[in-house]
């Protein structure tokens, strides 16, 4: 027994030999987990705020407080932004469906940004709590470069102009914003 889904259908394959309803039964059941499945790899704003308290408790010791957390759809050469300032946290919804252990590592990344709002030695030390970052990191540009996402060499610093260039969470981030992130 299995589903998919093509386009906008679902599609459940169950043995012929079931009665009525044992396939009514099953077809519940298999609809369920597949809901269960994409509801966990499409978490609401709600959802990636709980995430981001339980990362910062894990991983940085609850020293991060994000106001706010939620999905945006105008990040597309970004995964994710913060201004620390008013403590907000904004992921790009290209990271939907992504494994849960990149989202973690970009909420993990922007929570540090509330921190230490640039790149130092220092900020990379406490994302490297984290213990899947550099898979994570490997992961989102391998993903950047896929989609033709320029990546900059070093981009581990920010510059003394005030300009964040890119690292693998920001590619092709060189322009002047609010808060590094």
């Amino acid at each position: 027994m299995s589903a998919y889904r093509d386009g906008d259908k679902v599609v459940v394959m169950v043995p012929s030999r079931l009665s009525k309803a044992e396939e009514e039964q099953w077809i519940a059941t298999i609809l369920s987990r597949l809901e269960e499945r994409e509801r966990r790899r499409r978490p609401t704003d709600a959802d990636l705020q709980a995430r981001a308290r339980e990362l910062s408790r894990r991983y940085l010791d609850g020293r991060a407080d994000p106001v706010s957390v939620r999905w945006v759809a105008n990040q597309r050469a970004r995964w994710g932004s913060c201004t620390p300032d008013d403590g907000t946290i904004r992921l790009s919804t290209r990271l939907r469906g992504m494994p849960g252990w990149v989202v973690d590592y970009v909420l993990v990344h922007e929570l540090a940004h509330l921190l230490i709002p640039g790149h130092g030695a220092d900020f990379w030390e406490l994302v490297g709590h984290y213990p899947k970052a550099d898979r994570a990191r490997g992961y989102l540009e391998g993903v950047a470069a896929a989609a033709h996402l320029p990546l900059e060499a070093d981009g581990h610093e920010d510059d003394v102009t005030g300009i964040h260039h890119g690292d693998a969470l920001h590619p092709g981030d060189d322009f002047p914003h609010e808060a590094a992130g």
